[in-house]
């Protein structure tokens, strides 16, 4: 519910786009800057101590934000609040990636991500809806303080686990530093990984500027909050259709098809600046839904098996940073580009530049020859 409720409470609160996108960005920024300290600090203590921490830092800020919109308050207090909630975002994110590979291994890693996928997905099927239900009878500030409660679940869910503790550290032991440049080095040496990050720079950049900033502020014109938490909710419904598909879904070389798949992703975008109707627009997240989660589990599978448990997290965090640095300046440049040229040129050029990222990875060999390992006796399901 978090995302629809922020944004439209903050538009509620401010009546300002440039509100909204100083909101995203005071969250986006400390997540950036601290992710890639986040990898060392996921891979150096236990992963499970980590996101309970986390859980609890993030249901203080949410906390705080709906307390911010609830009492309409100014909206400069949102500013740290989000920069907190970015902080704990970027140390759970390389800390999730990798807890799998700690919780089972071989052919089931793809079971175990596409199983995290579906819990996820399932609770985003009825959380748009509900916070748009919300959003325009009681304020977004109500949806932001349910967040708040999920995460308190979420520490107590994590708090529940018990892995082992990491290998003690000798006096030879590297430093931070030290690892850090470890995952650095094996990141940059990989070309399969880099291209993937690259393309999601773009992609991450266009899709946060067009579907996060502009896609609010065109809802609120056309369809209304409630059909705009009904499109996100179809986009969640795709999601979970994928994810209970790739429960049975094997396919040894996932990269080709999961990429193609992701240029889906660029239709809702077209048709958001052509103001379609919320028909229209569902149907189409749908779709991107779909692809988004198929390409989700794919890429966390992969990295679960070709990359050395000890390095995950660090890794991890240098493909998250490049995938998610780019995000600001879609934020800031496609708010301007819009007043510039319209929202509708800028949302379907940004359909277009999608498909195009998506798919020039594609040109490496070494990512399209990726294999998977399949349970025995089970026969490889190729596009």
């Amino acid at each position: 519910m978090s995302p629809l409720a922020l944004a439209f409470g903050v538009l509620e609160l401010t009546g300002s786009t440039a509100w909204l996108s100083a909101v995203l960005i005071a969250s986006m920024a400390p997540m950036i800057a601290t992710m890639i300290l986040a990898g060392g600090i996921a891979d150096r203590y236990r992963r499970d101590t980590v996101l309970c921490l986390t859980s609890l830092g993030a249901a203080a800020s949410q906390a705080g934000v709906a307390l911010v919109l609830l009492t309409h308050q100014h909206p400069a207090l949102l500013l740290p609040l989000s920069a907190s909630n970015g902080v704990f975002q970027a140390l759970t994110t390389p800390t999730m990636r990798g807890i799998v590979p700690q919780l089972t291994s071989g052919s089931g890693i793809q079971q175990a991500n596409s199983l995290l996928a579906s819990a996820r997905n399932a609770t985003r099927l009825l959380g748009p809806s509900a916070a748009g239900l919300l959003t325009v009878s009681v304020g977004g500030g109500w949806a932001i303080a349910a967040d708040a409660c999920s995460f308190l679940l979420a520490a107590g869910c994590f708090s529940r686990m018990s892995l082992p503790d990491p290998p003690p550290r000798g006096e030879d032991s590297p430093t931070m530093s030290g690892e850090l440049r470890q995952g650095w080095r094996y990141f940059s040496a990989r070309p399969w990984i880099w291209s993937v990050t690259l393309a999601f720079a773009v992609f991450n950049a266009v899709n946060m500027g067009v579907w996060n900033i502009l896609g609010p502020v065109i809802a609120s014109e056309t369809i209304g909050a409630d059909g705009w938490g009904l499109v996100l909710s179809a986009r969640g419904a795709g999601a979970l259709l994928a994810t209970v598909a790739t429960l049975k879904l094997l396919v040894r070389r996932p990269m080709a098809p999961a990429l193609c798949l992701m240029t889906l992703a660029s239709a809702p975008m077209v048709l958001l600046g052509v103001h379609a109707s919320t028909a229209w627009l569902a149907s189409a997240a749908f779709a991107a839904g779909v692809a988004a989660e198929f390409f989700t589990v794919a890429w966390s599978t992969v990295w679960h098996v070709h990359v050395p448990e000890r390095l995950l997290s660090r890794v991890s965090a240098y493909d998250e940073f490049g995938s998610f640095a780019s995000i600001p300046a879609g934020q800031i440049s496609v708010p301007l580009l819009a007043g510039v040229f319209g929202t509708a040129t800028v949302a379907v050029a940004g359909g277009a530049v999608t498909v195009l990222a998506m798919l020039l990875p594609l040109l490496l060999p070494s990512l399209r020859g990726i294999e998977l390992p399949l349970p025995k006796g089970k026969k490889s399901q190729r596009p």
